[in-house]
């Protein structure tokens, strides 16, 4: 027997349907690319939608035809998202970050029909356009502009485009919650950057997880800025969770500096972004020589890669901000777990909470995690031992776009390629990715909790540590700083901050300083750079 309810598919333009119905009038406060502010509110976003929809299915765009994006967060964005979405096609959002050459794999691989993209990225899409056959429409995402147009002829303009849809538009009906929504490439694979296809069910069920209060606890009472592109993982499921609940969003464009996000939290009355470590050391410093402070902001979701324990207190300490401590990949939509503390923690002291509150936190219901050893047998959850950390769920990954490179998964898992620790209430804590962990004689040493140290250092900016290469003990770990602007790293106090932090044959051999250390599209450091710059800096002449 089954259940007499209505079967309603799950649908990413049910979520802006609901916003207009229900929180029509409330606030999308986007910077402009160009400069200057706009204002409108979910229900013109849908109408606008809806007209870009209709303008596409003019254009000759068929179910399941994929479309590229190369924008920063704003709102004309924001309205890419749902109308081509909502209309059946598939949304690629391009990371611009990327080498050209990558831009042009990415979107050859994907056969996208249409490009849109800001004016920061016309240099870019002009040098690269007669490489891409398969995209006939280059637009850019503004007004129409004679003198742009006079310099590049091929270029069409987003107002252009919007206006020529019908206002009467409805969604089309042969949509299914299983049908693909959107597109994202990851290169944190061997190779060539692999697609990972979402679904409308799995970009829901991700978004309205995210929202609940034991995840990032989004509401219709919030403000939300999303630093975190909205070309990085869907800006991780934030533009839609956002809608979802009528949350106020604030679209940041292309200013992500401090002084520039400082201003808009505080104009705004945001109270809750998200973003990487980077983007944090940089507002965290503004504000600290500025002397300014965040009145509204009462917690920021971290991810990206493992936020610094000193990053957390001072959030917390000086400006009364909660970190909410995250991790997830493209491969998971991307959200694996959040870190909020159960009600038991409430009653242990203080130093016992503030540990806790620096592991990766514990998976939301849809993610199951397990820590496995090398031959696929699950190891215990108990906090203590170390292994390879794979994931399942609704959202995760079963195979990348076209097939490519074959199937991903162990047993039914994802393998994430992490080394990690698991406890019995699913805390997880990311020990290492497993192609940076250190096997130093036998002995595994974790790059993370060395590089979390060394930026609590009061010297220190950045700091990345590698494996580099030891005529005895085969790996030891090299530590590569960046200094604070005025400051001087004395190597030999460095290393002595590690005493009685780590185990003694943890502390680093040696410290490499430089002026900045090099990051990949997403602003993850590339360990892959420094390894092949200081790979042998242990080694004898």
């Amino acid at each position: 027997m089954q259940g007499l309810m209505m079967d309603h598919p799950l649908l990413i333009s049910s979520i802006i349907d609901h916003a207009a119905r229900y929180h029509g009038d409330t606030e999308i406060v986007s910077v402009n690319t160009t400069g200057g502010e706009h204002r409108t509110t979910y229900a013109q976003l849908r109408a606008r939608a809806l007209k870009l929809a209709s303008a596409l299915q003019k254009r000759g765009m068929e179910k399941s035809d994929r479309i590229a994006t190369l924008a920063w967060n704003n709102h004309r964005h924001l309205e890419l998202y749902f109308g081509i979405s909502g209309s059946g096609l598939v949304c690629h959002t391009v990371n611009p970050r990327l080498h050209p050459d990558q831009l042009v794999y990415i979107m050859n691989h994907a056969q996208d029909r249409m490009l849109f993209f800001d004016k920061t990225f016309l240099p870019v899409v002009a040098a690269i356009r007669d490489r891409l056959p398969h995209t006939a429409h280059p637009v850019l995402m503004e007004a129409a502009d004679d003198a742009v147009k006079a310099e590049h002829p091929w270029i069409e303009f987003y107002e252009d485009l919007i206006g020529e849809g019908d206002e009467d538009y409805a969604w089309p009906g042969d949509v299914d919650e299983r049908d693909a929504s959107s597109l994202c490439y990851t290169s944190g694979t061997t190779g060539n950057p692999k697609g990972v296809l979402y679904s409308h069910r799995s970009t829901l069920l991700h978004a309205m997880m995210s929202a609940t209060p034991d995840v990032m606890d989004f509401s219709a009472r919030d403000c939300l800025l999303p630093v975190v592109p909205m070309f990085h993982v869907n800006a991780w499921g934030t533009p839609y969770a956002a809608p979802l609940v009528g949350a106020k969003m604030v679209m940041p464009g292309p200013g992500l500096d401090g002084a520039s996000l400082t201003r808009l939290f505080n104009q705004e009355k945001v109270t809750i972004s998200a973003g990487v470590p980077t983007i944090w050391a940089g507002l965290l410093a503004h504000l600290e020589q500025a002397g300014e402070k965040l009145p509204h902001l009462t917690r920021t979701i971290v991810g990206g890669s493992a936020c610094p324990p000193s990053m957390i207190a001072k959030f917390r300490d000086d400006y009364g901000v909660e970190v909410l401590h995250a991790w997830g990949m493209t491969e998971m939509s991307p959200l694996g777990s959040v870190n909020n503390l159960k009600n038991k923690h409430f009653e242990l002291p203080e130093a016992e909470q503030r540990k806790i509150r620096e592991s990766q936190g514990r998976p939301p219901f849809c993610v199951e995690l397990g820590i496995f050893d090398d031959d696929d047998n699950q190891l215990p959850n108990d906090g203590k031992t170390q292994g390879n950390l794979y994931c399942r769920g609704p959202w995760i990954l079963n195979e990348y776009f076209s097939g490519e490179g074959g199937s991903p998964l162990r047993k039914g898992w994802f393998p994430t390629g992490d080394v990690s620790t698991l406890d019995e209430d699913g805390f997880m804590t990311i020990r290492d990715r497993s192609k940076d962990i250190i096997k130093s004689g036998g002995e595994w040493i974790s790059t993370v909790d060395l590089e979390n140290l060394a930026v609590a250092h009061p010297d220190v900016a950045e700091a990345a540590v590698i494996a580099a290469r030891h005529e005895k003990w085969d790996e030891r770990p090299l530590l590569i700083v960046v200094p604070k602007p005025g400051r001087t790293i004395d190597e030999a106090a460095l290393l002595g901050f590690y005493e009685d932090k780590v185990a003694k044959w943890w502390i680093p051999d040696a410290v490499k300083v430089v002026e900045q250390i090099p990051k990949g599209a997403t602003g993850k450091i590339l360990k892959t750079a420094l390894r092949a710059e200081f790979g042998d800096a242990l080694l004898s002449p």
